[in-house]
């Protein structure tokens, strides 16, 4: 079995409210980008959590539905996807309860059923999916 390892470091000095963070990964991507309380619940510019995982599923679910269609012989012409993760206020605290996927995929020759199975199965599949603890839902555009 095959394990791949990647890793990234936040820090973080002072208060929830005012205090301040950076975020590094491995790759360079992102490299000390601010991230705070006021990047998180006040749109400022930086990052948050919860934009860096709709990333993430936006990513997987677009690699895992390359693969399926590959699968089955069909190469993307194209596939755009955008994830919106939603971060809700609960009773003990905040929790992650949606993430949504919004898929544009052209595949020239697909049928539009070949094009949904596979998005579904991606859907389900991708590796960020399996972990996220949430509603997973998509709407799709599909061109052939």
């Amino acid at each position: 079995m095959t394990q791949i390892d990647k890793h990234a470091s936040a820090h973080w000095a002072g208060s929830l409210k005012e205090g301040k963070g950076t975020v590094s990964m491995e790759s360079g991507a992102l490299d000390k980008q601010p991230y705070g309380f006021n990047t998180r619940f006040e749109d400022k510019v930086g990052t948050n959590p919860e934009e860096m995982i709709a990333a993430a599923h936006a990513s997987c679910f677009s690699m895992a539905l390359s693969m399926i269609l590959g699968q089955s012989d069909m190469t993307a012409d194209s596939i755009d996807t955008k994830c919106t993760v939603t971060l809700e206020k609960q009773d003990d605290g905040f929790a992650i309860v949606k993430s949504h996927l919004v898929l544009n995929l052209k595949v020239s020759g697909a049928s539009e059923s070949d094009m949904k199975d596979a998005a579904e199965k991606a859907k389900a599949g991708c590796p960020i999916s399996k972990v996220l603890d949430c509603n997973i839902t998509l709407d799709a555009t599909y061109n052939s």
